[in-house]
């Protein structure tokens, strides 16, 4: 049981990681394993980098 989920934290990590760099990869987000963890974690660092620029652009408002 610590091993899958060990792969799952891994997995998830990983999709942040590649959400935050702007590369899917498609071989990771298929895994029968570890796939969903995959995405979740993808779409969670892409919704980081939305709320970032939001951010950005709010500041940039300000100075309008």
């Amino acid at each position: 049981m610590g091993v899958v989920m060990e792969e799952a934290l891994l997995a998830y990590a990983a999709g942040r990681i590649d959400a935050l760099e702007g590369n899917r990869d498609e071989a990771k987000a298929a895994d029968p394993v570890t796939g969903v963890d995959y995405r979740r974690g993808f779409l969670d660092g892409r919704l980081d980098v939305f709320r970032m620029l939001a951010g950005v652009r709010d500041l940039l408002r300000e100075y309008d």
